[in-house]
């Protein structure tokens, strides 16, 4: 298994407990308790892509899980 694929499953399995689609508060909460303005901020600055529905983000794990690929 490569070193990419492996840190993939990492994130994978920290994620495990959530839904497919995430919420912001979610969101804040996996990456490691940031405030939702931060939250907000990466979402509208399209660091980690989203879905809008209604007025509300929702964020799937793999994107979530792409975001963390980047910053690692």
């Amino acid at each position: 298994m490569t070193d990419k694929r492996m840190k993939r499953n990492e994130y994978a399995k920290m994620l495990k407990d959530y839904p497919e689609l995430i919420r912001i508060e979610q969101l804040c909460e996996a990456l490691g308790g940031i405030s939702t303005k931060t939250g907000y901020k990466l979402l509208k600055e399209k660091r980690i892509a989203s879905l809008k529905i209604g007025r509300e983000y929702r964020i799937t794990k793999s994107n979530l899980i792409d975001y963390l690929m980047k910053q690692s």
